[in-house]
């Protein structure tokens, strides 16, 4: 047995996803079968392991034990992990950009995000990135 294919520069990268989040934000390009306007295609992409786990870290508090005193346990926020792991997947359009942030009168790529997509269409992003990164 031959421990080659595990090797780095063997492993073939994780392709970027195309989708079309939203059928509100559209491109210029015109479907030639329709004869109209094409839905914008975000790029998801899909992180380490590593990168991961550092977004968790985040995402974890420290509660206290009811009825004991003094004692605590870690919970992870889970809508803020997945909040935070849609922005670190999002490749296009650049959400950190101030341009576009200002133009929903927003600060934070998170806030932007849950901004400019209804929840339905958030939930749906939120899914496509899960899958995106193996889940």
């Amino acid at each position: 047995m031959s421990l080659s294919a595990f090797l780095a520069e063997n492993a073939l990268p994780a392709a970027h996803i195309k989708y079309a989040v939203s059928s509100r934000f559209l491109s210029e390009k015109i479907d030639p079968e329709t004869g109209k306007r094409k839905p914008m295609e975000w790029e998801i992409r899909t992180i380490s392991g590593t990168e991961d786990e550092a977004l968790r870290k985040t995402c974890v508090q420290q509660v206290p034990v009811p009825g004991r005193k003094h004692q605590f346990q870690r919970e992870t926020d889970y809508d803020k992990y997945l909040g935070k792991l849609a922005v670190a997947c999002t490749v296009f359009p650049n959400l950190n950009d101030k341009t576009l942030q200002d133009s929903y009168h927003v600060m934070g790529a998170e806030t932007l995000l849950k901004t400019m997509l209804t929840p339905g269409e958030y939930a749906d992003y939120i899914a496509k990135v899960q899958e995106a990164c193996g889940f």
